[in-house]
């Protein structure tokens, strides 16, 4: 099983890194790093915030073989040794990048100085449906996926409200590889993580959207249960009126909830 090459898109203003918190940021599957754009605006002040793209999504190159969560997580850090060799960062991910922030927990926690998962889950959905989209969209490519992620992207009234921001999320879905998108289902048929929460020891922040049908705000509480049984910190927190995209969906919050993170986990590292 491969290890992917994943390339990184840098969403706050260029400077030397080192002055501020490093916050690396991942994606859903179908997005790239334009799911983060409107909440890096709102943090890229304070913050080196890089953005990293999934296989055939974005700005990375398309898989050519089988790989699993894990190997993202792998794939996560040398990426950030690529930018700054060694050094303890922030991570904020949704969805499959949640997925692949938990696994940095379980895999890397030295490395992770504070851990924000979004819309997602120790497990999400069932190895039989992700393998049947795998070759759904293997046979048809990603537009097929299109209408079916509008859905489930967006609450209620969000794609009126915001033509732009959502028709730059399903271009991002349009345009990406439809082998690497495959690889990425089959990457979430493997993935459960549900008997590892307990490993996870940074302090964890797990975001879900109330109108998330995807992964609903129980699968959070369980992700906090599954750490906290571990001896961990983390808590859980639902967003009234956002669904699976919360970066894009409430921006504003999901940066004051980054923000408050952060700002803990950094004066608690201080403390040391």
């Amino acid at each position: 099983m491969a290890k992917p090459t994943l390339k990184a898109v840098l969403l706050s203003p260029e400077r030397a890194f080192g002055d501020r918190p490093l916050l690396v940021v991942g994606p859903s599957l179908g997005t790239s790093s334009v799911l983060w754009s409107d909440t890096a605006t709102l943090l890229g002040n304070d913050y080196d915030v890089v953005a990293w793209d999934l296989p055939g999504h974005g700005v990375s190159p398309a898989a050519t073989e089988t790989f699993d969560v894990a190997a993202l997580a792998d794939s996560v850090v040398e990426l950030v040794d690529s930018i700054a060799p060694g050094e303890a960062f922030h991570y904020a991910g949704v969805s499959l990048g949640g997925a692949t922030g938990l696994q940095l927990g379980i895999k890397h926690g030295e490395r992770l100085k504070s851990l924000s998962i979004q819309c997602t889950g120790a497990k999400i959905g069932t190895p039989e449906a992700w393998l049947e989209r795998a070759e759904t969209v293997r046979s048809q490519g990603t537009p097929v996926m299109i209408q079916g992620s509008a859905q489930r992207w967006f609450a209620p009234g969000f794609m009126d409200r915001e033509p732009e921001r959502s028709s730059r999320l399903l271009h991002s879905l349009r345009d990406t590889d439809r082998f690497s998108y495959a690889f990425c289902c089959e990457a979430l048929a493997g993935f459960d993580v549900r008997a590892e929460l307990g490993s996870i020891t940074v302090p964890t922040q797990a975001v879900a959207g109330a109108a998330d049908t995807v992964v609903p705000p129980s699968f959070a509480e369980e992700i906090v249960d599954g750490i906290t049984a571990g001896g961990g910190t983390a808590n859980a927190v639902t967003l009234e009126g956002v669904a699976h995209l919360a970066p894009a969906e409430a921006p504003a919050h999901v940066a004051e909830l980054l923000r408050t993170l952060i700002t803990w986990s950094e004066s608690r590292g201080a403390a040391k």
